[in-house]
C-alpha cells in the first residue's frame, strides 16, 4: 500500500491513526484530509491503494468519499474507522463500496493486526462488526431458500472475476492471475456489479456463493 488517504477530522486521531498507518505500511505515503470536500479533491487529483475514512465528519458522511473512490479508483480499498457499530451506519458504507470496517474503540494492537490483513487481501474487520455483517447477510439468505432468485447469466470470464473478488484479490492481483490489466479487470467488475445488482465486495460474495462458484 504506497498510497493512502487518511480523512480523519480530529488532529490527534488522525495523529495516532498516521502511526499506527506507517507501523504497517513504512513506505506509505500518506494524504491527510479533516473534511469530505478536500478528501473529494485528493481523490479526484491523486491515485490512492488504500483510503482510511471516518463516517462523522464536520460537513458530511464518510460514505461520500467511499463512493466517490468507488466511481472514480475502483482498484482503491476503502476501510471505515470510525466510532459507530450500529446498522444505521455500517451496512451503507460496506453498501457504498466499503471493503473493511474497523472500531476506534479497539486496542491499538488489534487495529494493526486488522490493517494488516490488507495485504494478505482480507477485509479488516473488527470481530463484533464481522459479526454483525454474517447474521445479516443468514438472515437476509433466509427467505431467499423459499423464493427462488431471478437466474443471471455470466459470462466465464466474469464468472472467475467474480470468484476472485470474493476471496478478497485485489484488481491488480486479478489481472495479475488472469493475464490482464487492472483497467479490464475494474470494467469486469462493473459489469458484474450491474448484473448483480450489487454495490460490494460482501453482496458480491454472497452472490458467489448463491450462484455456486466455491467449490
Amino acid at each position: 500500500m504506497k498510497h493512502i488517504l487518511l480523512l480523519e477530522d480530529l488532529p490527534e486521531i488522525r495523529a495516532w491513526m498516521r502511526k499506527l498507518v506507517l507501523q504497517v505500511f513504512p513506505d506509505a505515503v500518506i494524504s491527510e484530509s479533516a473534511r469530505i470536500q478536500d478528501a473529494m479533491s485528493l481523490v479526484a487529483t491523486q491515485r490512492f491503494h488504500l483510503a482510511l475514512i471516518d463516517l462523522g465528519l464536520p460537513d458530511g458522511s464518510g460514505v461520500d468519499v467511499v463512493t466517490k473512490l468507488r466511481d472514480l479508483q475502483p482498484e482503491a480499498q476503502s476501510v471505515i474507522v470510525t466510532i459507530h457499530d450500529d446498522d444505521e451506519h455500517l451496512f451503507p458504507a460496506l453498501q457504498a463500496g466499503a471493503f473493511g470496517y474497523i472500531l476506534k474503540e479497539q486496542q491499538r494492537e488489534q487495529i494493526t493486526e486488522q490493517l494488516q490483513r490488507i495485504s494478505q487481501g482480507e477485509p479488516p474487520l473488527s470481530p463484533s462488526i464481522a459479526r454483525r455483517v454474517m447474521a445479516y447477510f443468514t438472515e437476509k439468505a433466509k427467505p431467499q431458500a423459499a423464493n427462488p432468485m431471478p437466474h443471471v447469466s455470466l459470462t466465464d470470464r466474469e464468472s472467475e472475476v467474480l470468484l476472485r473478488v470474493a476471496k478478497g484479490y485485489t484488481l491488480p492481483e486479478i489481472g495479475v492471475q488472469l493475464g490482464l490489466s487492472r483497467h479490464t479487470i475494474a470494467d469486469y467488475v462493473k459489469q458484474i456489479y450491474r448484473k448483480l445488482n450489487v454495490s460490494s465486495r460482501a453482496e458480491a460474495a454472497l452472490e458467489a456463493q448463491r450462484l455456486g462458484l466455491f467449490r
